[in-house]
C-alpha cells in the first residue's frame, strides 16, 4: 500500500477521471478539490473554492459530477469548464447538502441527502433544514427528480451491482443518534427506476460504512473507522485492509481499474488488488 500524499483536513469523494489519467477528490474543511496526476505523481488544487464538495463521480461521457455541501447542490461539470445544475430543491425547498453520487447507465443521477453540511459551518453552513428529513433522490435525464427512498436517518455513500438490479446505501445515522444505524442496505432497482427491499446488507464492526464501491464480481469494498472492510455478495466481511487513519471513501482507478484510492482523513492512500472495479464508462 502507497501513501500518496497528506495535507488535508477531511479527505472524501475520490474519482477516477480516465481520459486524463488523474484523480480528483475533496478536501471538505478545506473548500477545495485535489487533483493527484498518475503520469508524474503530483497533486495540485483542481478547484478552490468547491463549494465544500463532497463525493464526486462521472457520466458516461467522462464528465464529473459533484456534490456540494455550501451550495446544498448537486453539479455537472461541462467539458468547456461550465457547471450545470442538476438539483438543488425538491418541491421548491432546497436540499439538506447532497452527499454522494452515483450515475445509471441510463443518464439517470442517484444521489443522497443527509445534513451534514448544515448542522455544522465545519463541512458547509449551518441552517435550518428546509425539507425537514434526509432521502435518497434520482434525476432522470430530462430533469425530473423523484424521492426513491424516505426511511433513511443519514443516508451516505451509494453504489449500484455491476448489473444495475441492486441499489446498495449506507446510512450513517448512528454518528448523530444513539444507537442508530451503521450499516448497508440492499434495494432491488424496477425497470421504472423505483426500489423496493432494502434490508440491512450488512453492519459495521468499526465506525461506520461511509463512500464504498464494487468490483466486477459484485464485491463491496467500503470505507470504516479501521480502514477499507471487502464484503461478499451475501454481505459477510471476507478481510479488511488496514489503515492508520479513518477512512471516508473508495473508488478503482489506474488503467485497469485494479488499484483502489483510499481516502484516509488527511491522505490519499492507494493499494493494488487482484480484482477489477466497476467501469462507469460501460464494458465496451
Amino acid at each position: 500500500m502507497d501513501r500518496l500524499w497528506t495535507g488535508a483536513r477531511w479527505s472524501e469523494g475520490p474519482v477516477w477521471i480516465a481520459a486524463g489519467r488523474y484523480l480528483l477528490w475533496s478536501d471538505i474543511p478545506n473548500n477545495r478539490m485535489l487533483r493527484w496526476d498518475d503520469t508524474d505523481g503530483s497533486v495540485s488544487t483542481f478547484r478552490q473554492p468547491s463549494n465544500n464538495s463532497n463525493g464526486h463521480s462521472v457520466d458516461r461521457q467522462g464528465r464529473l459530477v459533484s456534490c456540494e455541501h455550501l451550495s446544498r447542490r448537486v453539479t455537472r461539470t461541462e467539458p468547456d469548464g461550465s457547471i450545470t445544475v442538476i438539483a438543488d430543491s425538491y418541491q421548491g425547498k432546497r436540499l439538506n447538502s447532497p452527499n454522494d453520487v452515483v450515475v445509471k447507465s441510463d443518464g439517470s443521477i442517484w444521489f443522497t441527502d443527509p445534513s451534514y453540511g448544515i448542522m455544522m459551518d465545519y463541512e458547509g453552513m449551518r441552517a435550518p433544514s428546509e425539507i425537514g428529513a434526509c432521502h435518497v433522490y434520482r434525476v432522470d435525464h430530462n430533469g425530473d427528480i423523484r424521492i426513491v427512498a424516505d426511511d433513511y436517518i443519514k443516508p451516505n455513500g451509494l453504489a449500484f451491482s455491476p448489473d444495475e438490479t441492486q441499489l446498495y446505501i449506507a446510512d450513517t445515522g448512528g454518528t448523530h443518534m444513539p444507537d442508530g444505524p451503521a450499516h448497508i442496505r440492499r434495494h432491488s432497482v424496477a425497470a421504472d427506476g423505483t426500489l423496493s427491499g432494502g434490508d440491512v446488507f450488512a453492519t459495521c464492526d468499526s465506525g461506520f460504512f461511509d463512500g464504498f464501491r464494487l468490483d466486477t464480481d459484485g464485491r463491496i469494498w467500503t470505507s470504516a473507522a479501521d480502514g477499507v472492510h471487502c464484503l461478499s455478495t451475501g454481505g459477510e466481511l471476507l478481510g479488511k485492509i488496514l489503515i492508520p487513519e479513518f477512512v471516508a471513501n473508495v473508488c478503482f482507478g489506474g488503467e485497469k481499474l485494479n488499484r483502489l484510492f483510499i481516502c484516509g482523513t488527511t491522505s490519499l492512500y492507494a493499494v493494488y488488488l487482484n480484482v477489477n472495479g466497476v467501469s462507469p464508462y460501460g464494458s465496451a
